[in-house]
């Protein structure tokens, strides 16, 4: 392969195998300021993990000491990741995580091989969407948004649970079903019952037995 048929930056780190949920965003986007304001008080090295992003010249002298190599490592999938949040808010970023969900990428197609649907059993294998509990890196990792029940589960796939959750942020998947609610399903019409002995049971002797051994009376 030619240097002029060389992968980017962007897709040789979206084709990493745990970047599954990461979607290629479009250089034309990066490239304008508007896009990208505030990101460079968040991020340390901003400006070299930018170039690095777009596969510009890096400054060689960074280059040179390992330690400044790894920071700018982590600052550049960081600031990719924050880019992504943005990015997949858009009109362009929600269709290609539309494909990405027509086609499995979410963990449950062929992408991952083994199907990582709600584990619900009344959501009926509802494929499930990438969200954030938190817009800030670090502070909680990816999760995945059942639009049935409207709650969230932690991906089956381990290489999965150590994405940051801010790369696609906490409104994700209503800006998807905003934009496409066509794509929004239908509420689980069925919930469990608990029943004891074929009798359905009152929610409130779930509550006296709570005040009673609150009372240190246990119901016998």
């Amino acid at each position: 392969m030619s240097s002029s048929e060389e992968a980017s930056w962007i897709s040789l780190f979206c084709g990493l195998r745990r970047n599954e949920f990461l979607c290629e965003v479009d250089e034309d986007y990066i490239q304008d300021n508007f896009n990208m304001t505030g990101l460079n008080e968040q991020v340390l090295h901003y400006r070299q993990a930018l170039d690095m992003i777009l596969d510009l010249e890096t400054d060689v002298a960074l280059e040179d000491s390992p330690n400044q190599s790894n920071l700018i490592g982590k600052a550049v999938e960081v600031l990719y990741g924050l880019i992504h949040a943005r990015y997949i808010l858009t009109n362009r970023g929600i269709a290609q995580m539309l494909e990405k969900y027509q086609q499995g990428d979410f963990g449950y197609g062929p992408r991952a091989g083994v199907p990582d649907r709600c584990p619900r059993v009344y959501c009926e294998n509802q494929p499930m969407l990438p969200v954030g509990l938190s817009d800030i890196p670090a502070e909680a990792m990816v999760k995945l948004y059942c639009p049935k029940c409207m709650d969230v589960y932690t991906p089956k796939f381990s290489r999965h649970r150590h994405i940051d959750g801010a790369y696609f942020g906490s409104g994700f998947p209503h800006m998807r079903f905003m934009a496409h609610p066509e794509y929004r399903p239908k509420r689980p019409t069925n919930q469990f019952v608990p029943r004891l002995y074929g009798f359905k049971v009152h929610p409130t002797a779930y509550q006296l037995q709570l005040q009673a051994a609150c009372q240190g009376h246990p119901l016998e």
